[in-house]
C-alpha cells in the first residue's frame, strides 16, 4: 500500500511537471511512465543478471553491447544506457543523454517490427529543462527506495509499485474528456473473481485504456498460480499471490505474457501508456493496439474467450463509420460496446462490463434490444448495482457491473444491490471497515444453491418471464422490495402533557435560583 510520504512524493512529482512547463496531465502522465519504464528496465535487467550469475545459467543482458542510434552514425554502449549511469550525470548531460541516446534505445526495445515499437514510433520525450529531469529522477528513487522498504517488511513489490501507479493514473480522470475515467482497481479485482479468466483464454477489452482491466486479469492468474504459502489476503478479502510458482512450464509462462491479453483503444496517448502500464508490471510482450472497435475496420469476431471493460459512457460515433456487424439502431458507444462485446465473445465466452444505470432501464428502441440480445442470445447471468461514489471524484453517475454468457439460455438473473465498496463515496474515498466486496463473490459462488429468495435482501433471483414483462428491465430497483418499519408515535395530547410537565419543572427551577441569588 502507498504511504503517506509515498503519497506526498508523487504529489510533488505533479508540482514539479507543472511548474515545469508540463501541465496537461496526460502529457505529464506519458513523460513520467517513460521515466519509470527506463528505471525498471535496469532493475530487472540487473536482477535477472544476478539471479543467472547465481544458479550459473546464461544470461544476455539488454545492456550488453553497442547501440546504433537510429538516423545517425554514432554508436555507444549500452551500459551507458543505464537509469543508474546517467542519474549521475549534472542536468544538461543528462537531459542531452536521456533525449538522444536512452529513449531512442527504448523505443526500439522490442525490435523494429514488434507492437511496442510500432505505437512508440511517434512518442516524443519533451521533458524541456535540465532541473525538471534531475528532480523528476530523484523522486522516482525515492518512490522505489520506499517500495525496497516495503519489500523487506514483507509488502509484494507489484502491489505496491501497481499502487504507484494507480495513484499517479488517478491524475488522467480530472480530464474526464469523451466519457473516459479510471476504474478503481477494487472493482477490477471484483470483476475478474466474477468471469475468473485463466489460462490458456484469451481475454480482451475494447476500450482499455491505460491497461487496468488487462492487468487486473494477468494479476488474477497469476494468483491462482501461486502456491498457498505466498497467498495473502489483500485490503479488499481477495486472495492475491504474485509469484505465480505453480507455473512450472515455460511454456505456460510465454503464454500468459504474450498471448493471453489483448487490448485496444483508439487514442495513442492511451495506447502508450497502457503498454508502459503492462511492461512495468511484468509483461514482456503487451498486446494493445491503437484501434476504434467499434468501427468498419475491426472484425475480431468470436475472438475472445473472457472480455473485461468499462467502455466510454458518453460517446457517440458517427452513424456512417459504425461496424456493419453491429446490429443495434444507435449512435451511442454505451450500447454499441456491449454489442460490440456480445460479438467478440466466442461461443459459451464470458464478460463482466461496466455500465451505466440508463442502459437497465432505458427506454428507447436501442436500450431495450440491447438488454433483449443479452437475455435471448445468451445466458444473462447477473447485474451488482454500486453506489454512485465508487468512481468519485472524477464521476458520481450511477453504474452496474453486468455479467453475462455468450450462448445458452437465461433462466433467471442474479441481482445484487452494493452498499459499500470498502471506501467512503464522498470525493476524499477514504478507507472505511464497511465493504460488500467479499460477500459479492462469496454468494456469486454460491448462487446456484443459495435459498435466498427474499427482494428484501442484498441479493436475489428474478425469473426471466419477469424480466421480459418488465420490457427487459435490468435495473435492481424495479424488482427490489423496501421493508418499511412502522414508528408508534403517542398521541398528541399526551405529548402536550409531557412538554407542559417540562414546562412547569422549568419555572420551577427558574424561581428557586431566583430566590437563591435574592
Amino acid at each position: 500500500m502507498l504511504t503517506a510520504s509515498m503519497k506526498t512524493l508523487i504529489n510533488s512529482l505533479w508540482d514539479k511537471f507543472w511548474s515545469g512547463g508540463i501541465a496537461n496531465p496526460m502529457t505529464a502522465i506519458e513523460q513520467i511512465s517513460y521515466l519509470l519504464f527506463i528505471r525498471r528496465l535496469d532493475e530487472v535487467d540487473t536482477k535477472m543478471k544476478s539471479d543467472a550469475e547465481f544458479t550459473g545459467e546464461a544470461y544476455h543482458s539488454i545492456f550488453e553491447g553497442k547501440y546504433e542510434i537510429k538516423n545517425t552514425k554514432e554508436t555507444v554502449e549500452k551500459e551507458t544506457l543505464r537509469w543508474s549511469h546517467f542519474k549521475q550525470l549534472e542536468g544538461g548531460e543528462m537531459l542531452q543523454h536521456v533525449q538522444s541516446k536512452v529513449f531512442p534505445f527504448i523505443k526500439q526495445l522490442n525490435g523494429e517490427n514488434s507492437s511496442f515499437s510500432r505505437h512508440m514510433e511517434d512518442a516524443v520525450f519533451i521533458i524541456p529543462k535540465p532541473s525538471l529531469l534531475v528532480e523528476a529522477v530523484s523522486i522516482i528513487d525515492q518512490l522505489y527506495e520506499d517500495i525496497d522498504r516495503q519489500l523487506q517488511s514483507g509488502q509484494v513489490f507489484h502491489d505496491t509499485q501497481g499502487d504507484m501507479y494507480e495513484y499517479l493514473l488517478s491524475e488522467i480522470a480530472s480530464s474526464g474528456k469523451n466519457g473516459q475515467f479510471r476504474t478503481p482497481r477494487h472493482i477490477i479485482a471484483l470483476m475478474c473473481e466474477l468471469v475468473d479468466p485463466k489460462l490458456p483464454e484469451k481475454v480482451g477489452d475494447p476500450a482499455c485504456g491505460t491497461g487496468g482491466f488487462l492487468l487486473g486479469a494477468y494479476q488474477h492468474i497469476l494468483s491462482h498460480h501461486t502456491s498457498k504459502e505466498h497467498q495473502f489476503v489483500d485490503e479488499n478479502g481477495f486472495v492475491r499471490g504474485t509469484y505465480g510458482d505453480k507455473l512450472t512450464d515455460e511454456r505456460l509462462w510465454k503464454q500468459l505474457r504474450e498471448n493471453t491479453l489483448f487490448g485496444y483503444d483508439f487514442d495513442s496517448t492511451m495506447v502508450r501508456i497502457g503498454l508502459m502500464n503492462l511492461v512495468l508490471h511484468g509483461i514482456t510482450k503487451p498486446n494493445i493496439e491503437r484501434r476504434d472497435t467499434l468501427s468498419k475496420n475491426f472484425n475480431d469476431d468470436n475472438e475472445y474467450d473472457c472480455i473485461l471493460a468499462n467502455p466510454p459512457f458518453k460517446g457517440s460515433i458517427d452513424k456512417g463509420d459504425i461496424n456493419e456487424g453491429l446490429s443495434l439502431s444507435t449512435t451511442k458507444t454505451e450500447l454499441l460496446f456491449v454489442n460490440r462485446i456480445i460479438n467478440s465473445l466466442r461461443m459459451g465466452g464470458r464478460a463482466a462490463v461496466i455500465v451505466p444505470d440508463g442502459v437497465l432501464f432505458g427506454s428507447s428502441n436501442a436500450h431495450k434490444d440491447l438488454r433483449k440480445m443479452l437475455i435471448e442470445s445468451g445466458e444473462m447471468q447477473g447485474v451488482i448495482s454500486m453506489p454512485s461514489g465508487v468512481f468519485k471524484p472524477y464521476a458520481g453517475v450511477s453504474t452496474a457491473i453486468i455479467v453475462f454468457v455468450k450462448g445458452g439460455t437465461t433462466e433467471k438473473v442474479w441481482f445484487y444491490d452494493m452498499q459499500a465498496d470498502g471506501l467512503s463515496l464522498d470525493d476524499k474515498r477514504d478507507k472505511i471497515d464497511q465493504s460488500d466486496l467479499p460477500d459479492i463473490v462469496k454468494e456469486w459462488n454460491t448462487r446456484k444453491t443459495s435459498q435466498n429468495e427474499a427482494r428484501t435482501a442484498k441479493h436475489f433471483y428474478v425469473p426471466v418471464k419477469e424480466i421480459m414483462d418488465n420490457n427487459y428491465d435490468l435495473s435492481i430497483n424495479r424488482y427490489k422490495e423496501t421493508t418499511y418499519i412502522t414508528t408508534q408515535y403517542e398521541s398528541p395530547s399526551k405529548i402536550l402533557m409531557t412538554i407542559q410537565s417540562i414546562e412547569d419543572e422549568i419555572q420551577t427551577g427558574i424561581k428557586e435560583l431566583i430566590g437563591i441569588i435574592g
